[in-house]
């Protein structure tokens, strides 16, 4: 049974039929790998889970985190769930295993004066500094993720209405409102002519490099480490960063779970409950500070 050929054949599955994004298959492939390496060349037939288990054990002892692991776990029992279905295999030895409890970690966020330093870095008046602008607006405005943001086209948006058409997690689509302070900046953005036209596609992509094509996860991330530093924030900051803050601000101003839920995309409500952690962790900290008989 040719392993590799299976693992190719399966994140095709994944990218035609499930519609997975291209990181989820990206973080599959090399969790497959690693798996298909640990096995020593053994053959698909003869994996059980004690195969599994011991996989996981050598995970643990290479120092990775629980939420590592529970995803490898996680991409290993679609695997071979995918080869049960496909008949390749008749039990799927991953099914029973239980995932690893992840670690409670509260998610990091810029508090309202570093937003405020942050969106105000791009000063300038050249077209790119009028993008970067645009596109560090529109991450705090909607809570969008890089990945959502990057894949905007020019008819995902309704300045006139205020809204977004955001292709979110397995390309499930929801509209997002976008904030006026954001609207403008994107209408100054895009009444710049960029310095060189954008190449010719199907759907025009909202935000573009100089040379013209879409930009990508990586360079946002570049073009927001270079205002981190220029405002002195003291601190790493990434895209997801601003979300985290969209998302804990809004529930600090009385937005209910729901809302922030349908505005951030979560299939589960559990995934948003992380940020009333959150703010109920400030809410302890404030009250420890100031009140007498804390």
């Amino acid at each position: 049974m040719a392993t590799d050929q299976r693992v190719e054949d399966f994140l095709g599955f994944l990218t035609t039929e499930k519609g997975a994004s291209i990181h989820t298959v990206k973080n599959y492939a090399i969790d497959l790998r690693e798996f298909v390496k640990f096995l020593s060349e053994k053959d698909l037939a003869e994996i059980t889970y004690l195969d599994i288990r011991s996989f996981l054990a050598f995970l643990k002892t290479r120092e990775y985190s629980k939420s590592s692991i529970a995803r490898k776990l996680a991409c290993l029992r679609s695997f071979f769930k995918y080869l049960t279905r496909e008949n390749v295999l008749t039990q799927n030895p991953a099914a029973g295993i239980a995932t690893p409890k992840k670690e409670k970690r509260l998610p990091e966020f810029l508090n309202p004066d570093e937003i405020t330093k942050l969106l105000e870095a791009p000063a300038k008046v050249s077209w790119e500094e009028k993008r970067d602008k645009a596109i560090l607006e529109m991450l705090y405005s909607s809570g969008f993720r890089v990945s959502e943001l990057v894949g905007l086209n020019h008819d995902d948006c309704d300045l006139f209405a205020g809204w977004v058409r955001v292709r979110g997690k397995g390309k499930k689509e929801r509209i997002v409102p976008v904030g006026q302070t954001a609207i403008s900046c994107l209408k100054r953005y895009l009444d710049e002519k960029p310095p060189k036209e954008p190449q010719h596609a199907i759907k025009k992509p909202l935000f573009v490099s100089r040379l013209g094509g879409r930009l990508t996860d990586r360079s946002i991330r570049r073009m927001i480490l270079k205002y981190v530093k220029r405002v002195g924030l003291g601190k790493e900051v990434s895209p997801h960063m601003l979300r985290h803050s969209f998302a804990t601000h809004m529930l600090d101003r009385g937005a209910d779970l729901r809302s922030v839920q349908e505005l951030l995309g979560h299939a589960n409500l559990s995934t948003t409950q992380i940020y009333t952690h959150v703010t109920t962790q400030r809410l302890k900290d404030a009250y420890a500070t100031a009140h007498p008989r804390a």
